[in-house]
């Protein structure tokens, strides 16, 4: 299957190269349904923290990306690793986040890996093996935007009506909302392909299986936990350190959408 050019952005301190110089970029994959446009904030605020630039990125049929099938965890990863090559990074801390943090593990275990391409992994409330309470809350949340879709409704407001009874959780609404686009004299309708995403969530409850006997020790790899979620727990946590030696676990007090709660 071939690669996409994945949209991002690039926020880089004045003064510093595109690339990083000695510090290498940081490099950002969000969740599913999620976009670069939900990492803008805390992009600005690492450039100017850590001086490097900082790179949020689109994935696969999710913002401004291309829509195209297969949506695969190797899919997703040859993208990732064909837009390091494409812009030239190397030494990369990469950050990825639910199933952007999967894909950041896919792509540090793929045979594919350029070398030095990678040297940091900080993957977001999730591990490398089944999540199949993922697929059950996702399908809620697709189930709902269809809907919204059939009703062929012209407002926000009546989109997030529906939306309520499926989902009760208003920040998690404003999550969903953050795909929804009017266009001129339309109903409003979501700007991810509903029919791709819907049909994969299976495939990225899962976790590729061909990397199963893979191992990556080229640099650091640090999982983050949102303490009152239940994505990354003692079962699924020592199957990271199999593929990931020297892993270590941080928690913070939050929920599964870590990056919007802290």
């Amino acid at each position: 299957s071939s690669v996409v050019d994945l949209e991002y952005e690039l926020f880089a301190p004045n003064g510093t190269s595109s690339t990083g110089g000695e510090k290498g970029p940081v490099v950002i994959l969000h969740g599913l349904l999620g976009s670069k446009r939900n990492w803008q904030s805390i992009s600005k605020a690492m450039s100017r923290e850590l001086q490097r630039p900082i790179y949020p990125l689109d994935l696969r049929n999710h913002g401004s990306s291309p829509h195209v099938e297969p949506m695969t965890y190797t899919a997703m990863a040859n993208d990732v690793l064909h837009f390091l090559r494409k812009h030239s990074l190397s030494n990369v801390s990469l950050i990825g986040h639910s199933m952007g943090g999967k894909v950041a593990m896919a792509a540090a275990l793929s045979p594919e890996l350029p070398r030095n391409a990678v040297s940091n992994l900080i993957v977001v409330d999730i591990a490398p093996s089944r999540a199949a309470s993922l697929s059950q809350e996702f399908a809620g949340y697709f189930e709902g935007m269809q809907k919204v879709e059939e009703a062929r409704v012209g407002t926000r407001q009546d989109a997030e009506n529906i939306l309520t009874e499926y989902e009760k959780d208003p920040m998690v609404r404003a999550f969903l909302m953050t795909n929804l686009v009017k266009p001129q004299n339309e109903p409003v309708k979501f700007k991810v392909p509903l029919r791709i995403l819907g049909n994969s969530l299976g495939e990225l409850a899962d976790f590729p299986q061909d990397l199963g006997g893979r191992t990556w020790r080229d640099g650091q790899v640090v999982a983050i936990k949102g303490r009152r979620s239940k994505y990354v727990n003692k079962h699924n946590f020592p199957i990271m350190q199999d593929m990931f030696p020297g892993a270590v676990l941080e928690e913070l007090d939050a929920g599964h959408w870590v990056h919007s709660e802290e």
